[in-house]
């Protein structure tokens, strides 16, 4: 399998070393490049892309508005989303998040984690920085509600798919899960992989990934990252804790 990439960022040079490294590798290639959102929501719907390298602050249409039109279309449900940014506690990070990107790595990330970011993309795994998410979750929770799903309006802005909002005495998203997806939810926010929760939940990994499955699901959530926020929006976790 080959991974097909899009380069969206307003500065051809970034671009061009970004397609130099991507295209070295035998299991991936860039597939088109764009300059502004408009341009890269195009380039995803005639490239058959499977992963976006979008930068967050372009020209026109910035990353935020291009990564909500590609998570809207129920053509391109398959695509990933990675932010790249100068500056990894960027609000507009969380947003993008909210609105189905993957993630979001710093553009002064090693080679190496970018190629790996990519891979980890197409395999659904969340690619939050380390380093930056707890500070990130910590300012997406100081202005935001609790989780609804991947974006409160839906993608067609009918309110689906979504929760209910824990502010008028409803219940939580999170009351839908059973007792043993909350405590994988816990997990997940805190940073385990699958590997890692199988191992201190003393379950196959097997057990774990249906357990993942069943939640995004009934959460409404597009990838494992959105997971992560879910977990922090919640409660099920707090900045400072893991």
């Amino acid at each position: 399998m080959t991974i097909r990439v899009v380069l969206a960022d307003d500065q051809t040079l970034l671009r061009s070393a970004f397609r130099v490294l991507v295209d070295s590798e035998p299991d991936m290639e860039v597939v088109a490049e764009a300059s502004d959102g408009d341009e890269a929501v195009e380039a995803v719907r005639t490239s058959d892309a499977d992963v976006v390298l979008m930068d967050i602050r372009m020209p026109g249409t910035d990353g935020l508005a291009a990564t909500r039109a590609i998570s809207a279309d129920p053509s391109l449900t398959g695509v990933r989303i990675v932010i790249l940014t100068t500056f990894e506690a960027d609000d507009y990070v969380a947003q993008a998040l909210r609105a189905g990107a993957s993630g979001f790595l710093g553009k002064g990330a090693e080679p190496e984690e970018l190629l790996s970011a990519i891979r980890k993309a197409v395999q659904g795994e969340a690619l939050l920085s380390p380093a930056a998410t707890k500070g990130l979750i910590a300012s997406f929770l100081a202005r935001e509600g609790p989780y609804t799903g991947p974006d409160p309006a839906g993608p067609d802005g009918s309110g689906e798919p979504g929760g209910t909002q824990d502010g008028g005495g409803g219940d939580r998203p999170v009351d839908v899960l059973t007792g043993r997806e909350r405590e994988v939810l816990t997990l997940i926010g805190g940073g385990l992989s699958n590997d890692e929760i199988a191992e201190r939940l003393a379950v196959s990994p097997l057990t774990v990934k249906t357990h993942v499955n069943r939640t995004m699901s009934k959460l409404g959530a597009r990838d494992r990252a959105q997971l992560v926020v879910a977990a922090y929006e919640n409660g099920l976790v707090r900045p400072g804790e893991h």
